[in-house]
């Protein structure tokens, strides 16, 4: 036999090549397993359960220390969906759009569409000093605007019917990035006097009208908008939720936003 056969039909090549393919084959499958840890879409929108055979390739839960010293399972056993769905699909194919069932403002609580949210921790995040991150430029005292740049504070604010809402009474910084994240709002005529966040990605500083512009809600939505449990802080699930409140206003604010273009 030649050298580095085994038998007449059978070489360490082979075997090599084999051990391969069976290692990689493994890898694929460990990989599609741990891809389904969080954020994987396992449900079949037609039955809402798991499909027929995501069970074979659902991973057993994996517990994770965080910095804080708490630990948390992934997959979460016992996260699943938060009250029934507000919306119906408007065909039944897997991956037809949905459309919310409640009027607004209801809708843009819903968490449907452009308004869904992810369920993440309810507090603050945090630098790596042990500090809120994302505080107002009153506790952020080592933070200014800059020169260059038009203070926004004291500016009105008005909606996509230009309607004067309020006021912006501080804005918030993020600490770790050294950038504005939201102007807080406060708001005129509500009792009591109350303020919202207005995440900076939805507004527009416009110098000519001395104001801040925000298109995603009509002046009246701004009263819906989620508030905080504290007054200079912000936790992590409240920040999905005020996003999503404005991203639903993009397209749920008003009913001529939801339908087509042409």
């Amino acid at each position: 036999m030649p050298k580095g056969a085994i038998t007449s039909y059978i070489d360490v090549a082979q075997l090599v090549l084999y051990a391969f393919w069976l290692f990689f084959a493994g890898l694929v499958f460990y990989l599609r397993r741990e891809d389904r840890r969080e954020g994987y879409p396992v449900e079949s929108e037609v039955t809402g359960g798991l499909k027929s055979w995501d069970f074979l390739l659902m991973p057993d839960p994996k517990e994770f220390r965080m910095a804080d010293g708490k630990t948390v399972l992934v997959p979460r056993p016992d996260e699943g969906p938060v009250g029934a769905l507000a919306a119906v699909k408007r065909e039944v194919w897997p991956g037809a759009p949905i459309e919310p069932t409640n009027a607004a403002p209801e809708r843009l609580r819903d968490g449907v569409g452009p308004g869904a949210y992810a369920h993440r921790t309810d507090t603050p995040d945090q630098t790596w000093e042990k500090h809120d991150r994302i505080v107002p430029l009153r506790v952020a005292t080592e933070f200014v605007v800059n020169a260059r740049s038009t203070d926004p504070r004291g500016m009105r604010v008005v909606g996509a019917d230009r309607t004067t809402v309020g006021t912006v009474a501080d804005v918030w910084v993020d600490r770790g990035e050294s950038l504005p994240r939201y102007y807080e709002v406060a708001l005129s005529g509500t009792e009591p006097a109350r303020s919202v966040l207005l995440p900076v990605v939805f507004a527009n500083v416009s110098t000519g009208r001395d104001a801040v512009v925000c298109d995603a809600l009509l002046g009246e939505q701004f009263a819906d908008v989620p508030a905080t449990r504290s007054p200079d802080s912000v936790t992590i699930l409240e920040e999905e939720r005020i996003a999503a409140f404005f991203g639903a206003g993009t397209l749920y604010a008003t009913p001529g936003r939801m339908e087509a273009l042409l």
